[in-house]
């Protein structure tokens, strides 16, 4: 037993390794260089919305944006807060911080309206319980070709906005 406590010891010497290492190192690893300003790109494409989901990573909460086709238009930015598409209602969302995330696209068919993208809960598009810093996502509306989420967050965090086909991607940093 003396003899593998040395062993460990030893190669925590070796290594570097000392205790609480390994957080400062996830830490490190989690460092962004993504800013909180406003972020937009002009559409080359535009889809229906078919869906929006989160999921929860090690250093990011992730807000998703499907699209039945390609869509690359958005304007995402911090607000006092969130407005409704075509009305300008306000629109209540939770968090210490609100992200207005509009994406160039519709919620429903161009010639009949049916709805491309379908919810139960206005206020609560995904389930956000557990999530480091999402405490709400809720609808604002689509209007014009366009539509948009107020994204409530724990606080005035970096964030990033990718476009992959057939998706928006938002990624909310857990720290700066």
């Amino acid at each position: 037993m003396v003899r593998t406590v040395a062993l460990v010891a030893a190669l925590v010497v070796l290594v570097g390794l000392t205790p609480g290492t390994a957080a400062a190192q996830r830490d490190r690893s989690c460092a962004v260089s993504w800013g909180s300003g406003a972020k937009s790109a002009y559409p080359t494409a535009t889809a229906d919305l078919v869906g929006i989901r989160a999921g929860r990573h090690e250093c990011f909460d992730r807000l998703v944006f499907d699209f039945r086709g390609p869509a690359d238009g958005h304007w995402v930015s911090y607000v006092d807060s969130v407005s409704a598409e075509g009305s300008g209602a306000v629109v209540p969302v939770r968090g210490g911080a609100r992200l207005q995330v509009s994406v160039h696209a519709r919620a429903h068919d161009d010639d009949d309206y049916r709805p491309t993208y379908v919810f139960d809960d206005p206020a609560e598009l995904v389930d956000a319980t557990g999530f480091a810093t999402f405490r709400q996502v809720a609808w604002a509306g689509t209007h014009h070709g366009t539509s948009s989420v107020g994204l409530g967050v724990r606080a005035r965090l970096p964030y990033r906005v990718l476009t992959v086909p057939n998706r928006i991607v938002v990624d909310v940093a857990h720290q700066w």
